[in-house]
């Protein structure tokens, strides 16, 4: 049985998008050599390949630089996180924040210090909703 596509990111999708973001226009040859600094190996075809998939995903964009191609990123880290988290929601908590919530604050995940950075993001959404 195939796969199911996911719109959101693989792990490797996620690397190399990282690259992307970090530069404001990158080609396969860059790319490549950023995730081998990284210690991931990859041939360029796979390289070239992955970028042609985030394309077609419409995480990045693509134009004609002489007879190769430079990539740039459609989609912000801000906007690829919340998709992330969405899916991971979906999938893993029945589309449940809370559950999620639950499930970070519960366990080991979360230090006394990130605690407290929540709280205080929960104090600043809550003075922002007038409702």
């Amino acid at each position: 049985m195939a796969r199911t596509k996911s719109r959101t990111l693989t792990e490797l999708e996620l690397q190399i998008m990282s690259v992307v973001w970090q530069k404001e226009e990158v080609t396969v040859d860059e790319v490549r050599e950023a995730l081998e600094r990284q210690g991931k190996r990859l041939a360029l075809p796979s390289v070239r390949t992955m970028l042609g998939i985030l394309q077609t995903k419409g995480y990045v964009t693509r134009r004609a630089v002489g007879r190769a191609h430079a990539y740039r990123a459609a989609v912000s880290r801000y906007k690829a996180r919340r998709s992330i988290v969405r899916d991971i929601v979906r999938r893993a908590f029945n589309g449940s924040a809370s559950s999620l919530v639950a499930a970070l604050l519960g366990g080991s995940v979360t230090s006394k210090r990130e605690m407290e950075k929540i709280k205080e993001l929960i104090r600043e959404l809550e003075k922002g909703d007038k409702t």
